[in-house]
């Protein structure tokens, strides 16, 4: 049986979370590529859930806009892309607009889960990669220091305005690419590299992955789990604070135990107090 679930919001955002979202003690966010929905990379985030079931997923999908290099057709995308040559990589219009929506995602969880930033971790994906280490590099204050941030296939957007904050230039970052990509070739990936570490970055892994493309691999999903087991391992005083079901409505409780999978068990339950003691036996792992 699976210990997490998942599911989807009409905003096209997608979490894969504990089944028992009292034993939380970690949190990534993944952003997808060019074009794609949060869909794209939902089988990856169920496939690294059920390896690390304490750490809850987080999939955004990003708005539909017109893209310049794609003759201006609407798509969904983080920002605009004018061209990927490193000077058409400057150009981004709208990636602070996605960078406000990532950081407000990690600002919520913390907030309403007491979860710290450091148990923390931005990943995508091409496009989503390069919205991962702009955001995660550039967190207003060192207090919000994660624990890393996961590149797949991505690049370092708007260097020349990029500023790693003071006291996150230690922050872990894994960048795995492809050395046959043909969108955005591997010299690419070693310049973002070296444009990182110029602006402070210290702790910055590129590896390629021969005759890889312009997607992901078994083996480079395998090297993304291990680098996430290593700066978000089981921690369980790190575990999410979360809201005494005491204090919520019939309808918190009502989507607690959906998320849980608790419906069977909630037949014929008809007294909030029922739903309390339903919620609460399984946070206490006793159903």
């Amino acid at each position: 049986m699976s210990s997490t679930v998942t599911t989807r919001s009409g905003d096209g955002t997608i979490v894969v979370s504990p089944k028992n979202e009292a034993s939380q003690n970690a949190l990534c966010v993944i952003c997808h590529g060019l074009g794609d929905t949060a869909e794209g990379f939902a089988d990856v985030a169920e496939h690294l859930a059920s390896q690390m079931p304490h750490i809850k997923f987080i999939l955004p999908t990003a708005p539909t806009q017109p893209v310049t290099m794609n003759m201006g057709m609407p798509m969904p995308s983080w920002y605009d892309i004018v061209g990927l040559d490193e000077r058409s990589s400057e150009k981004c219009n709208g990636i602070e607009a996605s960078r406000a929506k990532i950081a407000s995602i990690l600002a919520k969880e913390h907030e309403s889960t007491k979860l710290p930033y450091s148990r923390m971790v931005l990943a995508g994906f091409s496009q989503g990669a390069a919205l991962s280490i702009y955001t995660g590099m550039q967190m207003e204050k060192a207090e919000e220091k994660l624990a890393g941030v996961l590149m797949m296939s991505g690049y370092l957007a708007g260097f020349g305005h990029f500023k790693v904050t003071p006291g996150l230039e230690d922050t872990p970052i894994f960048h795995g690419h492809g050395k046959s990509d043909p969108m955005i070739p591997y010299p690419m990936a070693e310049k973002s590299r070296e444009h990182a570490m110029e602006k402070g970055a210290s702790n910055y892994e590129l590896r390629g992955y021969a005759g890889l493309q312009h997607s992901v691999s078994n083996e480079e999903i395998a090297d993304a789990a291990k680098f996430l087991n290593t700066i978000l391992p089981q921690d369980e005083s790190c575990k999410i604070q979360l809201k005494d079901p005491s204090e919520m409505s019939v309808k918190e409780l009502k989507e607690a135990i959906r998320k849980a999978g608790l419906g069977n068990k909630a037949v014929g339950l008809m007294e909030k107090s029922e739903f309390v003691r339903l919620v609460k036996d399984h946070r206490e792992g006793k159903c």
